[in-house]
């Protein structure tokens, strides 16, 4: 028989794959200072697990059917349900980590990196109301926010013509078609995306839409 103490961290697993929670639960329950109360294999399910349970830390996947993981953080949050979330993921990318914070998550692990050791310490941070985050996610939010930084202070020297061109490049138009926008020729268009190009360190068109949609420089009126 499984013992737990009288004060163990009592957990809720939310991943629509079963095999993931089984894993999840046994190395969790190695441990006799967790219990893991419920599982749930969607939002829904989730969401009527913490209304029934006291749950002390949510484990949450974020790609599941219906209600996806960030839904339901940005739910929790919501409804000030009194439980510390978890994202538990295979997506190490900055924008889903910064997304998942934005929602309200206490941590972000992922399935690839994280021991069970790892694990059980990330459930005690959160619920001790620190965070927890994993190595690699915490590399890569620096080096974003590194590139983020500067793109920004070079944006800072662009002129206003090259920030109109890099908006409206970053909006699909040509050179032809921006030439005519501006009243300017397509060889002076592409001379000022060369230099855009070369302030803001990136070799291509994506590059550009991409920090162009980073800097906000897509909204209406910027420019």
């Amino acid at each position: 028989m499984r013992l737990v103490h009288s004060e163990s961290i009592r957990v809720l697993i939310v991943d629509d794959h079963a095999l993931v929670r089984e894993g999840v639960r046994r190395v969790l329950e190695e441990d006799g200072s967790f219990d893991v109360v419920r599982e749930a294999a969607d939002g829904e399910e989730a969401l009527a697990a913490l209304r029934d349970e006291t749950i002390d830390v949510a484990l949450i996947d974020i790609s599941m059917p219906g209600t996806s993981g960030l839904e339901l953080v940005r739910e929790i949050r919501q409804l000030d349900l009194p439980v510390r979330t978890l994202v538990l993921s295979m997506h190490d990318k900055p924008e889903y980590v910064e997304r998942a914070v934005e929602a309200g998550a206490d941590g972000y692990l992922l399935k690839d990196e994280a021991g069970p050791a790892e694990l059980r310490s990330a459930v005690r941070a959160v619920q001790s109301g620190h965070s927890a985050f994993s190595p690699r996610v915490t590399r890569r939010l620096a080096t974003a926010l590194q590139e983020q930084r500067g793109r920004s202070i070079a944006l800072a020297r662009l002129t206003g013509r090259e920030r109109q061109i890099l908006r409206l490049v970053a909006r699909g138009l040509t050179s032809r078609q921006i030439g005519q926008d501006l009243r300017i020729s397509p060889r002076t268009v592409e001379t000022h995306r060369q230099n855009i190009m070369r302030k803001l360190e990136v070799r291509n068109v994506a590059g550009l839409t991409r920090v162009a949609l980073h800097l906000g420089l897509l909204d209406e009126g910027s420019a």
